[in-house]
């Protein structure tokens, strides 16, 4: 099992980076959190998950323990895949993941793209007694230095593609998000996408 990895940040994306360690160019699939941590770092340490299927091995990759435990806690409950966890870990930050789980707020859990009624209550009756707060963790997010609305455009629109939207009605909840707020940061337009999606 790998702990962690530390290298030169190679590619970053919204949902993907490559992490080079000793020649070896590590895959990790990322949230918008630890997108949002690693972004602008030329190197870094990311906590891994290692997912081993038939046809693939997969690693994920978080910022902190935290995000990782998290992570682990929601795959546990039946019906939550990893991909479904990381889209959960995209639309809410830690920090209020574990407010919602915690009050029981099933409601803001159906919001998120692939999470039905049925699902959301099953997460909150499974980890409501399993979550605690977090110390170091605030509901206040890094935010990307805004960049050319294209930019983001582009990035926000391939980051949901690859998170499985259709491409066009990633383009336009995209364009609707910036013609409110042209110089919003791609990862906060990925998040106001999610919820129109």
């Amino acid at each position: 099992m790998i702990e962690y990895i530390r290298g030169e940040i190679a590619e970053l994306s919204p949902t993907q980076m490559v992490l080079e360690c000793s020649g070896i160019g590590y895959e990790l699939n990322i949230s918008l959190t630890t997108y949002s941590a690693f972004n602008g770092l030329k190197e870094g340490k990311i906590y891994v998950y290692e997912v081993i299927r038939e046809d693939a091995h997969l690693l994920y990759g978080f910022a902190t323990r935290e995000e990782r435990e998290l992570f682990l806690l929601l795959t546990s409950v039946s019906g939550v895949g990893p991909n479904t966890a990381r889209m959960i870990l995209s639309s809410l930050p830690p920090f209020d993941l574990i407010h919602v789980i915690a009050s029981g707020d099933d409601v803001s859990l159906t919001s998120i793209k692939g999470i039905g009624s049925k699902t959301a209550q099953r997460i909150v009756v499974d980890l409501r007694n399993k979550v605690r707060p977090i110390e170091g963790l605030s509901g206040k997010g890094q935010s990307m230095a805004g960049g050319r609305s294209s930019d983001t455009a582009d990035g926000a629109v391939a980051a949901l593609v690859m998170l499985g939207f259709q491409k066009i009605a990633s383009q336009k909840a995209v364009a609707s998000i910036l013609k409110k707020t042209p110089s919003i940061p791609v990862e906060q337009a990925i998040k106001d996408a999610l919820k129109i999606l």
